[in-house]
């Protein structure tokens, strides 16, 4: 019986082995296949070996700048959104009037159209008719006024920002469902031993929220290291390629410029980074339970 019980146990898994190897592992095994070689997509491919990696760390400039651009963007995302969701989530988990409206009113962006939102923020960001400078200009600070995303130096800082305002709203449901996990008594405990509020926080709030703060992190590095929609909606990764992205490029290599090889070894960079990051972060986090 217990045999029996066991392979039924794996037969249930079956087909969300099929679906999963279907969708996931074999394009994934399939892109690697393709990086190996020059591809424009029609013509048979030719093998190359690992010469698209070695071009790209290599020779392509505007491949170290996306490169780098999405470090940053984790770097960024790591430190101001987590930083601002986490705010929120404190702020919002006290007991005041019109606590739930205010949930829902900072959640709202995250249900929009990332494309809905990367052409609002175009708008807003317009150097002569838009919101921001017209602002600055109402207020008199008109020094202050930019170019904004048609700025190389600052553009990037700006797709982030919108970004930020558009995503922010999920990392802070997570911390506040995982608020709701911490008791109570072991705070009023804290309290009594003289615990202040950001000792109360970092000592007994955050552990206690360790596995909430793993699913933050992971998901947060995954989706800026995937990072596309909001680039292409507001600056097509200009100017000077300055806002480009490992996604974006690898879209450019694909799809517009047909160098499938090239655009597959980055999509293999791309993946080859998540793993290298995510999984000894969720490892190192599981060792410490």
């Amino acid at each position: 019986m217990k045999n029996k019980a066991s392979i039924s146990d794996y037969l249930y898994l079956v087909p969300a082995f099929i679906i999963y190897t279907s969708i996931v592992i074999i394009p994934a095994l399939w892109s690697i296949y393709i990086s190996l070689h020059k591809w424009n997509g029609i013509c048979p491919m030719e093998f190359v070996g690992l010469k698209n990696f070695i071009y790209l760390f290599s020779s392509d400039q505007i491949f170290l700048v996306s490169l780098k651009n999405n470090f940053l963007w984790i770097v960024l995302t790591l430190t101001i959104t987590i930083a601002i969701a986490m705010g929120l989530a404190l702020l919002f988990n006290r007991n005041f009037k019109g606590r739930a409206f205010f949930r829902s009113y900072f959640y709202f962006p995250y249900t929009l159209s990332i494309i809905l939102v990367a052409v609002v923020w175009r708008r807003m960001y317009d150097p002569t008719t838009g919101f921001l400078n017209e602002l600055l200009r109402l207020i008199n600070l008109d020094s202050l006024t930019s170019l904004w995303t048609a700025n190389p130096k600052i553009s990037l800082i700006c797709v982030f920002a919108a970004s930020a305002w558009q995503s922010v709203g999920q990392p802070m449901i997570l911390f506040l469902s995982g608020l709701q996990t911490v008791d109570p008594e072991i705070l009023e405990a804290a309290e009594i031993d003289g615990a202040g509020g950001f000792r109360k926080f970092f000592s007994v709030t955050v552990p206690l929220m360790k596995e909430t703060f793993v699913i933050v992190v992971a998901t947060q590095i995954i989706t800026s290291m995937k990072v596309f929609d909001i680039v292409m909606g507001m600056t097509a990764g200009g100017p000077a390629n300055s806002t480009q992205t490992l996604a974006t490029y690898m879209h450019s290599q694909a799809f517009l410029w047909d160098h499938w090889g090239r655009g597959s070894a980055i999509a293999v960079v791309m993946l080859f980074i998540m793993m290298f990051i995510i999984i000894p972060y969720v490892v190192f986090t599981a060792k410490r339970e």
